[in-house]
C-alpha cells in the first residue's frame, strides 16, 4: 500500500512538472522561472522591469527574476545565451542582432528573437551649445558622438549622413554621456548625442542652467532617414520639457520587450496580456509606461513579433 502511494505521488509530481516545462517551453527543461534583462540600476529599464517581475510573478504564480546588465547590447547577449528570456532592448540594437549587421557582424545573426511589444521612444537628442543654429552647423565643431561603437554613435552617424556630414567635417569625441554632459559644462565640447527618454536629468540640468539647446532633424531629414533605417520614428521634444528650450522635432527609436524563443506560446500570451493590464499600474510611478499601447507597439519593428504578440496586438 505504502509503495503504491510513493509512486502515485512520484507520478504526480511527474506530471506537475513536466506541465511546468511544456508552459515554459525550455528546450533544456529547466524548472519554471523567467529571467528578465533590465540595465543599470539608475535607468528606466531596470525599473520598468523590476515593476513588470513583481506583477508576473504575481499573476502567473512563477519565479521572475529582473537581471541588472549593461543595457541592450548586454541584454542581447544575455538572450542569445539562454541567460534570461525577457530583455528590454532598442529597436535598432534589436534589428542589428536579428540581421547580424553592425554590433553584430562578427557574431551573426540571431534568428530566434522576437519582438513583444514596443514600449516608449528612446529620443535621439543633440544638445548644442545655444549658439548653434542646427545640424549643418555642427561643421568644424567639436561633438560627442558616444561611447566607440555603441548605439548611440550609430544614431549619431546616421542622423549626420542624413545631413551630408561625415566625421571629417567634425572634431569628433567618443565620451560616454556622463562624460560628455562634464565636458559640455567645462567647454570642452560644442554638442553632443544622447539617445533616452525624455527628460532626461542631466540635460534638464544642463538647460536650467542656460547656454544649451536641442538641434532638430528637419521632416525631410527625419523621412529620409526612415526611409533607409525603418527603426527610426518621428518624435518631437515639446518645448518647456527642458527649462528654457524650445519644440525640438526629431526621431526616436523604441524601447523594445523582446524574448528568445524559449518560452512557450501560452506563457508567451500571459505575459503579453499582463504587460498592457498593468500598464496604469507601473505608469504610477514610471512615467514612460504610459506611452504603452496597442496601436503603436509594433512601431519602427523591424524583426518579427512573438505569433503571440502579434494575435494580441492584430487579432490574426
Amino acid at each position: 500500500m505504502r509503495k503504491n502511494i510513493v509512486i502515485q505521488g512520484a507520478l504526480i509530481a511527474g506530471i506537475i512538472l513536466l506541465a511546468g516545462y511544456q508552459f515554459l517551453g525550455n528546450r533544456n527543461a529547466e524548472p519554471v522561472r523567467i529571467r528578465i534583462a533590465t540595465g543599470g540600476e539608475s535607468g528606466v529599464y531596470y525599473a520598468y522591469g523590476n515593476a513588470l517581475a513583481e506583477i508576473l510573478e504575481k499573476r502567473l504564480n512563477v519565479q521572475v527574476t529582473a537581471l541588472q546588465s549593461g543595457g541592450s547590447v548586454d541584454n542581447i547577449h544575455l538572450l542569445k545565451n539562454g541567460r534570461a528570456e525577457i530583455a528590454f532592448v532598442q529597436n535598432d540594437i534589436m534589428t542589428y542582432a536579428y540581421n547580424g549587421t553592425n554590433l553584430f557582424s562578427a557574431e551573426g545573426r540571431f534568428e530566434d528573437l522576437s519582438a513583444i511589444a514596443g514600449l516608449y521612444p528612446e529620443t535621439c537628442q543633440i544638445v548644442a551649445r545655444s549658439e548653434i543654429g542646427g545640424i549643418l552647423d555642427l561643421r568644424g565643431k567639436r561633438v560627442s558622438v558616444g561611447d566607440e561603437g555603441s548605439g548611440t554613435e550609430l544614431n549619431a552617424l546616421q542622423i549626420l549622413g542624413a545631413y551630408g556630414i561625415s566625421y571629417a567635417d567634425i572634431d569628433v569625441d567618443h565620451l560616454s554621456f556622463g562624460a560628455s554632459v562634464e565636458a559640455f559644462k567645462d567647454g570642452r565640447i560644442d554638442a553632443f548625442f544622447c539617445t533616452a527618454g525624455v527628460p532626461t536629468p542631466a540635460i534638464s540640468e544642463l538647460a536650467a542652467k542656460g547656454g544649451a539647446r536641442l538641434l532638430s532633424v528637419g521632416d525631410a531629414h527625419a523621412r529620409s532617414l526612415i526611409s533607409q533605417y525603418p527603426f527610426y520614428t518621428q518624435h518631437i521634444v515639446p518645448g518647456g520639457v527642458y527649462p528654457g528650450v524650445d519644440e525640438a522635432p526629431t526621431v526616436a527609436v523604441r524601447a523594445v520587450l523582446a524574448t528568445n524563443g524559449r518560452l512557450g506560446d501560452e506563457l508567451v500570451s500571459e505575459i503579453v496580456k499582463i504587460l498592457f493590464d498593468s500598464r496604469d499600474e507601473i505608469a504610477k510611478s514610471l512615467p514612460e509606461a504610459g506611452d504603452l499601447n496597442r496601436g503603436g507597439a509594433a512601431e519602427g519593428i523591424t524583426i518579427p513579433l512573438h505569433p503571440e504578440a502579434e494575435k494580441y496586438l492584430f487579432g490574426s
